[in-house]
């Protein structure tokens, strides 16, 4: 069966305690655990540091899987989404030592997992990109394997800022793009956190590359998208594209949810769906963020069952 979780980002000013014990109340199964490096960050969701894997030792492995068990809540993954292909090549070593970090800190939790993004030069073309990717990635794949851990792409265009505008950074957007990088990385470890909502918007069918990329899908985030049609009609798609589309939670834009989980289902994925809340509706106050986590929850039950003991 699949799992239900949450992804850490949205509650920053709780300790992993706190965000295992709301995900416990709010009838969650798992957590997707931030784990920037220590510090603030200028992009909203960034800079979330829940679990801190510089210098990750044996007590503090231990007290986290005692949290873990003490609230009955899994972490799914370890998650941490830097731009390792920034032209500024010191803000992409920085990331990519994180990664390999944050890589390191899932195989001593016998973690199977963590998710991220490719990154992108976003001046530059995806075959200009693409040397880059190479030199960059054929090595953390290598390393990720080393230590028995999957790596997750998010396929997020990061395309939200004037900073970002034209090419966004994360190259990992498209099925066609995605079948070039697990031919060049043909990795077993190499695959994708699939998130629907960012194909919707680039009037892409999100169901196709369920089936397709079975085998590459290790995670799954489950957030919503509205695209505005009379906006778009405006503007175009050429436009910055939160011009014509919203970020909302499951259940309240245009992904079909049931279709999506009886595809996902059908395609064999039996891993979890963590709940990505980026709706500034419910950005106001902790007591929004934790409604919209139970407003998520209880509406993610409908597809995600959670098997009891004995069943």
């Amino acid at each position: 069966m699949m799992s239900l979780g949450l992804v850490s980002a949205i509650l920053p000013d709780q300790s992993l305690d706190d965000v295992l014990g709301t995900a416990a109340r709010l009838d969650y199964d798992c957590v997707e655990v931030m784990c920037w490096p220590m510090g603030k960050a200028e992009r909203r969701y960034a800079g979330v540091t829940h679990l801190d894997v510089a210098g990750l030792n044996a007590a503090r492995v231990k007290e986290t899987r005692d949290l873990c068990e003490k609230h009955g809540v899994a972490i799914s993954a370890l998650g941490y989404y830097p731009n390792p292909l920034a032209p500024d090549r010191g803000e992409a070593e920085q990331a990519v030592g994180q990664i390999r970090r944050v890589i390191e800190a899932a195989a001593l939790l016998g973690l199977s997992g963590m998710n991220t993004f490719v990154g992108r030069d976003w001046t530059r073309s995806v075959d200009d990109n693409w040397d880059r990717f190479l030199e960059t990635w054929t090595p953390l794949i290598a390393f990720a394997e080393q230590h028995g851990v999957r790596v997750g792409i998010e396929n997020c265009p990061m395309l939200f800022t004037k900073d970002e505008w034209p090419g966004g950074k994360n190259l990992a957007i498209t099925p066609a793009i995605w079948r070039r990088m697990f031919t060049a990385i043909p990795s077993p470890s190499f695959g994708l956190n699939f998130d629907p909502s960012h194909l919707v918007w680039q009037q892409i069918d999100y169901l196709p590359p369920l089936v397709e990329f079975r085998d590459r899908i290790f995670h799954v985030h489950a957030k919503d998208v509205r695209v505005d049609q009379s906006r778009l009609n405006e503007v175009g798609i050429l436009a910055h594209p939160l011009e014509y589309h919203t970020p909302k939670l499951p259940g309240l834009g245009d992904v079909n949810w049931g279709q999506f989980f009886s595809v996902l289902g059908d395609a064999g994925y039996r891993g979890p769906v963590s709940v990505e809340v980026e709706d500034r509706v419910y950005e106001g106050s902790l007591a929004a963020r934790l409604a919209s986590l139970e407003q998520s929850s209880r509406y993610l039950r409908n597809f995600v069952t959670r098997l009891r003991e004995g069943d």
